[in-house]
């Protein structure tokens, strides 16, 4: 339900508009930066995929919104142009690598610079004193804000007298910098004003942005700005040859710099180094969001341009955003332990503080409501640390035309046609009627401990009843802390039946995969799908993080199951209880098949004399065999036992698989 590009281009080039406008002229965030610089990301990605629909007035071939007309208009002498952003050490090396292509065999330094989250301001000195300050505004025509900045105490009104160079105190001496206010100032301010009873400031940046456009430079002396300088511009360009040079004759002068600058001559080093600065960058007094990396050598950074409305000598590393957007492709519900129906929210993956997230908890059908979400919305996603990955808000600007309202019931419905759901006075989750959380963990504990799962000897039904009824077992991990004094205090268990069931359990702590899989229980998973996952996946961490495309490429797995499996790993609970397996010791391993039979695929249809299906297949899968539930074109063999269904021969005949009896099949189990 995805827009057509177009039309998916013009509605991000809207919003964009909309979100800068509202930020850069008015000082209101309608979306977090984060987020929108992700839809910025998703334009110019489409943009490059389809270059014949990229206009003049897209956002990405432009800087910033317009000036104020409260403030003198000034047109700047040399464009104060913005960076592409790149978001990883791939794209770090995409970008020097167009670079070694257009100015081959220059030296690899590069400057590294922490990328201030304030305003963007231009100091203009004639005869090193300050005579012009002046905003960014379109890249092109900025405010003339001077006698607001001439306030703040870390500008100097006269560049600082400095013999090694003297020369920037004759003619014209441009710095470019961020207005800033630091993180502790902003709080001390807003404590002031909760004290007064008065609304509170959003954050540091638009307060600062704010500040510097009020009219009267008597509020902005009371509040605490700072200047923090990042370039310097001369009217001779050879006389600032690198940019580690500009630093140095700005800490020279009087400029206050982020302290934070260091010189590079690798991806690797520069990689070494954002890393180094996004572990302390929750300590430095300003906030920042990355880092900018520039070509050194002023020479060649001149040399390699510009591009669109960006220079291809540099670029702004964004740390990992702790919120996104992305597109939702599904919602589908899941049923926890306790019956409990979740819905949840699945999505093109996206990279949200640090980590890859493809689904998220919808809670409930009223917070469906509440959202409005729908298939193929684009929506913002928000993930602090470890915090499990919500959706923070629908983008009802992108929606499609054709999306419908989720009906809950009618989902539920649909999705467990089986079942039948109630929601129980004064609570928010549908659940499964008839089956209570007890019900629900023993049935679902006696699967786990089945010969055909985990297979834990003397773990069955009654035994599971007399753990659950008792308090001891709450989830199937918890079977693994149970020790033998405990059992003891139950009717069921003496000494050694206890010390068995202790004994058997702890046999179990390292599990087949296949085995372990199948035993979680989860929806349309049978045994055979479970060795399918199993040995595409080989981890429970790579299972529980696959997407539905990996799912779906997995033979035997469509549609339904890979969205069961994806929804079972998205519930809280599921995703709880697989942290206390491992807190707990448990460790499921992966082997290799091998054998005779391997990639050899077997149906059977009919009663064997022999052996009961279960046998045969536990034999065709201990040499490496596949046990198939249907005949489709992988078959082998079609064994034909008695009574056997005309339909799975026809099928065979068909496709030409090979129809074998119960002796043959002995054969090659034997041979």
């Amino acid at each position: 339900m995805q827009a057509q590009p177009s039309k998916r281009i013009e509605q991000l080039r809207e919003l964009i508009h909309e979100y800068r406008y509202q930020y850069h002229v008015h000082n209101e965030s309608i979306m977090s930066e984060a987020a929108a610089d992700s839809l910025k990301h998703e334009l110019s990605q489409l943009e490059e995929q389809y270059p014949e629909l990229v206009t003049p007035d897209s956002p990405t071939q432009r800087v910033a919104g317009v000036a104020l007309d409260k403030f003198e208009k000034v047109a700047h002498k040399t464009p104060m142009i913005s960076l592409n952003d790149v978001f990883d050490e791939v794209e770090v090396a995409a970008w020097v690598s167009r670079m070694d292509k257009l100015i081959p065999g220059s030296k690899h330094e590069f400057i590294c610079d922490i990328k201030m989250d304030g305003l963007a301001c231009a100091l203009v000195y004639e005869d090193g004193v300050l005579v012009q300050a002046v905003t960014r505004g379109d890249s092109k025509v900025g405010e003339d804000v001077t006698a607001n900045v001439r306030t703040i105490e870390n500008v100097p009104l006269k560049l600082r007298n400095n013999q090694k160079y003297a020369h920037l105190l004759r003619g014209r001496t441009e710095i470019r910098g961020e207005i800033v206010m630091y993180k502790a100032d902003f709080d001390t301010l807003n404590k002031s004003r909760e004290k007064q009873g008065l609304p509170l400031f959003k954050n540091p940046r638009n307060l600062a942005a704010g500040t510097i456009r009020q009219l009267d430079p008597r509020l902005v002396a009371e509040r605490p700005l700072n200047f923090i300088g990042y370039d310097i511009l001369r009217d001779d360009a050879t006389e600032v040859p690198s940019n580690a040079v500009g630093y140095a004759m700005m800490s020279e002068i009087g400029i206050s710099t982020s302290g934070k600058t260091q010189v590079v001559s690798s991806v690797s080093q520069a990689m070494q180094y954002i890393n180094e600065l996004d572990s302390a960058r929750q300590d430095f007094p300003f906030n920042t969001d990355g880092l900018v990396i520039k070509v050194n050598n002023r020479d060649d950074f001149a040399k390699l341009g510009i591009v669109g409305k960006s220079p291809r000598g540099a670029v702004a590393y964004k740390y990992a955003a702790e919120e996104a957007t992305t597109v939702v492709k599904d919602i589908v519900i899941s049923i926890g332990r306790t019956g409990a129906a979740t819905p949840v929210a699945v999505f093109n993956p996206v990279t949200v503080a640090g980590t890859t997230v493809q689904h998220a908890s919808l809670h409930n059908a009223d917070e469906i409501e509440r959202l409005d979400i729908r298939r193929g919305d684009t929506v913002i996603i928000f993930k602090a640390g470890d915090i499990i990955p919500q959706v923070q808000k629908v983008l009802t600007e992108l929606r499609p035309s054709n999306t419908q309202p989720i009906n809950y019931l009618d989902e539920l419905s649909r999705q467990y046609p089986e079942l039948e759901f109630v929601r129980p006075a004064g609570e928010a989750v549908y659940r499964v009627k008839g089956a209570t959380g007890p019900v629900l963990l023993k049935r679902s504990l006696q699967h786990f401990a089945s010969k055909a799962a985990l297979d834990i000897d003397t773990l069955g039904e009654k035994n599971v009843e007399a753990l659950v009824d008792s308090g001891l077992v709450h989830d199937f991990a918890d079977i693994y802390t149970l020790e033998k004094e405990q059992l003891l205090e139950l009717d069921r268990f003496a000494d050694i039946s206890a010390q068995k069931l202790i004994a058997a359990i702890a046999a179990k702590k390292n599990p087949a995969l296949e085995r372990f899989i199948f035993g979680l229980g989860i929806r349309h998973v049978g045994s055979q799908t479970a060795i399918d996952l199993a040995s595409q996946f080989e981890s429970i961490d790579r299972l529980a993080s696959a997407s539905l495309e990996e799912l779906r490429a997995v033979g035997g797995i469509g549609e339904v199951v890979a969205e069961s499996i994806v929804a079972w790993f998205a519930d809280e609970d599921n995703t709880q209880l697989l942290k206390k397996f491992t807190q707990v010791g448990v460790r499921p391993y992966f082997a290799k098949k091998t054998g005779k039979l391997l990639g050899v695929s077997f149906v059977i249809t009919g009663t064997l004399e022999s052996m009961s299906r279960d046998e045969a297949a536990d034999m065709i899968r201990a040499l490496g065999g596949q046990f198939q539930s249907a005949v489709t074109k992988d078959t082998t063999y079609l064994v034909a036992g008695g009574k056997v269904g005309a339909n799975k021969l026809k099928k065979a005949s068909d496709l030409g698989i090979q129809i074998i009896d119960e002796n043959e099949l002995l054969a090659l189990l034997k041979s």
